[in-house]
Parts: C-alpha cells; sequence; structure tokens
C-alpha cells in the first residue's frame, strides 16, 4: 500500500478505491452516487498534484486524502454540537434549542397523518393550523393571527399587500442588516413598496413623519432596533406616537419586532425587551416577530393585528409561498400553550436554560474538573453569556465557564474541541479559551469531560 505511483496509469480505478476497506467503511453512510462523486474528486486532485510534481503521491496518501475528504463532507451533514459559547441562541447553531419533550409531544402529528387541513367535525376541508392561530391571537391579546416560514417572510407578505407600488415610511435608524446579509430595505424593495427614508440615522422626529405622509403613502414601519443598540445624540418615535399619527392620517403602521417576546425578560435578563402584547396594546395593525427566537421554538414567522388586516394577508396569493407546515403548526401550537398555562419557564428549553442559577453552572464545573482530574491550568470561573439571535444586544447573562489558561494556546484547543465526535464549540476571550456553560445541558458534561480528559497532556 506503500507503493510510490510513477504515472498517471498506476492510480487505482474509481471502483478499486470503493471497494477498499477503509474507503468503504467511511462511506458506509453515504449513498453510493455520492461516494463516486467523492473518490473521484479526490482522486482528481490528486492527479493533479502528481501532475504539477508538487508532491510525491503514495497509493497510503491517496487512499488517507480520500477518507480525508470523506469525513470532511460527513461534517458538513447536520448534526449535534455542544454549545458552550455562550451565545443561547446561536443563529449559526439551530438558534433557540428545543426539549425532548417537546419535540415527543409532537411526534404522532408530525410523522402519520393528521387534521391539519381537515375539518373532523364537517368531514371537509379546513384551515391550515386553526388552533395554533387561535392560540397566538390570544396570547398576544390580537385579534387575528396567522403563521408563514420565517419573519422576513412576514414583513414581506405583509408590504405587498398593503404597499405595493406606494410609499413605506421608515427612520434611516431602523434600516437594520438582519443575519445572512438581508437588508430591511431590500426586502422592502422588492415587496414592490417604494421606501421612504425619513430622519438621519440617529435622530428622527414626530414632524419627519408627519411630513412624510402623502397620498401615495402605504404604510408607516417601525423596525425595533433588535441586533444594535444606538448610544449618544439618539432620539427616536415611540410606537404609541406612530398610531396616533396614523389614525390622524389614516394610515396603517406596522411593527417589526423581530425576536420578539412574550414574557417580561427584566427579571431574568436584566434587561425588558418590548413585548408583543406591548406592541399589539400601543396599537400597532400589525405585528411581526420570529418564533425561533426569543419565543423559544422552530423556525416561523408570526403575524398578529388587527383581524381585516391579517385576513387580507392571507387571502393575497403569495401567502401560500411562504406558508408552513405540519410540523412548524404542530410544534408552535404546543409551544403557545407552554405559555398560555404558564408552565413556559419549566417546558420551553430556552427559558429552562436562561434561568439556570449561577451556583448551579459552578457545582458543574466543579464537578467536571474533579472528573477530570483537576487538570493544570484550567479553572471555573465567572463569565458573561448572551440571548443571540439579534435579540438583547447588550445584555449580558452571569454564567460560568471552564477557562484555559493562555499557556494552553486556545487557537489550538478551539479547533481539538470542535474536532470531537460530538463537536464542542466554544469561544476564545481575552486568548483564554472558554466552555461557557449556561446552553450546555446536563447530559453533555461527560463528552465535555471526556474531552478534556483526551486533548490535555
Amino acid at each position: 500500500m506503500n507503493k510510490v505511483i510513477k504515472q498517471l496509469r498506476d492510480f487505482p480505478s474509481i471502483e478499486e478505491l470503493l471497494q477498499h476497506k477503509k474507503i468503504s467503511e467511511a462511506l458506509a453512510p453515504i449513498p453510493r452516487p455520492l461516494a463516486v462523486i467523492l473518490v473521484r474528486e479526490s482522486v482528481a486532485a490528486a492527479k493533479k498534484t502528481f501532475s504539477s510534481g508538487k508532491e510525491e503521491v503514495s497509493l497510503q496518501k491517496l487512499v488517507n486524502r480520500i477518507i480525508g475528504d470523506i469525513e470532511t463532507h460527513r461534517r458538513r451533514r447536520i448534526g449535534r454540537v455542544i454549545n458552550a459559547t455562550g451565545v443561547v441562541v446561536h443563529t449559526n447553531l439551530g438558534r433557540a434549542p428545543l426539549s425532548t419533550s417537546l419535540f415527543d409531544s409532537i411526534k404522532e402529528t408530525v410523522t402519520g397523518y393528521g387534521n391539519i387541513e381537515f375539518e373532523l367535525q364537517t368531514g371537509v376541508r379546513g384551515g391550515r393550523g386553526g388552533a395554533c392561530e387561535q392560540y397566538l391571537a390570544l396570547l398576544s391579546e390580537a385579534e387575528r393571527a396567522t403563521v408563514v416560514n420565517n419573519c422576513a417572510a412576514a414583513l414581506f407578505v405583509t408590504l405587498n399587500t398593503f404597499a405595493n407600488r406606494k410609499n413605506v415610511i421608515i427612520s434611516r435608524g431602523e434600516l437594520v442588516q438582519i443575519g445572512g446579509g438581508f437588508r430591511i430595505p431590500d426586502i422592502l424593495k422588492k415587496s414592490g413598496a417604494k421606501l421612504h427614508e425619513i430622519g438621519t440615522t440617529n435622530i428622527t422626529k414626530l414632524k419627519d413623519y408627519e411630513a412624510a405622509i402623502d397620498e401615495r403613502t402605504g404604510l408607516i414601519l417601525k423596525v425595533h432596533q433588535s441586533n444594535f443598540v444606538q448610544r449618544g445624540f439618539t432620539e427616536g418615535v415611540a410606537l404609541k406616537e406612530l398610531v396616533s399619527l396614523g389614525k390622524k392620517h389614516q394610515v396603517m403602521v406596522v411593527n417589526d419586532l423581530g425576536s420578539g417576546v412574550f414574557v417580561p425578560t427584566r427579571e431574568v435578563l436584566g434587561y425588558a425587551e418590548p413585548t408583543v402584547q406591548q406592541s399589539v396594546r400601543d396599537g400597532a395593525d400589525v405585528t411581526c416577530f420570529s418564533g425561533d427566537k426569543m419565543l423559544g421554538g422552530c423556525q416561523a414567522g408570526l403575524i398578529v393585528g388587527k383581524a381585516p388586516l391579517v385576513d387580507k394577508i392571507k387571502k393575497n396569493p403569495l401567502f401560500r409561498t411562504v406558508r408552513a407546515d405540519k410540523i412548524v403548526f404542530s410544534m408552535l401550537e404546543r409551544l403557545l400553550s407552554y405559555y398560555l398555562d404558564g408552565t413556559w419557564q419549566k417546558e420551553i428549553k430556552l427559558w429552562a436554560l436562561l434561568t439556570i442559577p449561577e451556583s448551579e453552572l459552578y457545582k458543574r464545573g466543579k464537578a467536571v474538573l474533579k472528573e477530570a482530574g483537576n487538570p493544570s491550568g484550567v479553572s471555573v470561573e465567572a463569565t458573561k453569556a448572551y440571548v443571540g439571535g439579534g435579540a438583547l444586544p447588550e445584555s449580558n447573562i452571569p454564567s460560568v465557564g471552564i477557562v484555559f489558561s493562555k499557556e494552553l494556546k486556545a487557537v489550538d484547543l478551539i479547533s481539538k474541541f470542535r474536532n470531537q465526535t460530538v463537536p464542542i464549540i466554544g469561544r476564545i476571550d481575552d486568548d483564554r479559551f472558554i466552555l461557557d456553560l449556561k446552553a450546555v445541558d446536563a447530559e453533555d458534561l461527560p463528552l465535555i469531560r471526556q474531552a478534556i480528559t483526551e486533548i490535555l497532556p
């Protein structure tokens, strides 16, 4: 197997390599058509290296290269990771975590047939997600509610319904960019609406809104600055004031809350994020927000507001292109019931994690290090965690982390922990590697202990 390849025809055939014991074992979970492509691409790259004369190629190196490429592909597939970053709603790691009990509770509904669009009493076709929409309206204190596949879609279909070829008045200080590089102005323009910017980046007054209203105005849009904070010489206009202005000129007001939250956050997080209920009480005609951030559920865009307006959104032909499926409706229905019956802090994993006391995290961290033999240069210290997901950008949460000294080389550690069988994703702060315990499940602590034992000398 260590034979050196001297000419191109010495390369084994693709079929020979597919039958190689180690390669076939590595390819076991991969469909054969894709396996053929992976091996062919690896061989092509090896032949290119060989032809350039930059590196000697042996059969053993070729096999190792193919297995490495297979592993790279495997790690691209969605799999479980341990979130030790300290960011609880981590956009890159799936946003809000879901509890096993929540997932188990909807298993029968989503794996088999269900009455997602069927009226059991009459035996005729029904509307999709009726109970979920009822729960959502009740919880938000709105007249009507509906669900689409994400918050950007919620804003898009709302703008298209009420402001197609019309002006949408928005403060320059609220022209935010959301995750993935998407910008509110771009979404607005694609909806058919015309952007009418007012004020400046830091100062927008009520008179700016009023001066912009004319016969071409479709609506006033307020966007919550959920993923950044302005400080210093700033001034904005409260939603209540915009609603009063809208009523005066018969112009509707849409409030995009971004993350959106149903419960007071000051006690738990030390910061008061505006709630969905407050938006409704302040008179917003339509309010949009996400389902997979501060709500603690799956990806969805939630729309609540005045009954005639929400009904009109649902009649828009574009609504079908952004509607949610049975998995989303089933999960949201159960999730919303937790808020309604007051069990959200226990049953919704996001809130269960956010409310774990520091004393418990200290206890967990100390136990992990004790079981790992109290390795030198590793300690349990107070840290700062964050909600994440574009919510509460300045609200850090007291947390506890397993902290590795600078001498242990944070750059090497972050890679080694990430390359575990179950990847452990930590962070680097002040040249020290940290495994923050705020978002780590108790059942995953043995995996962290095992990784520490294997990685540290």
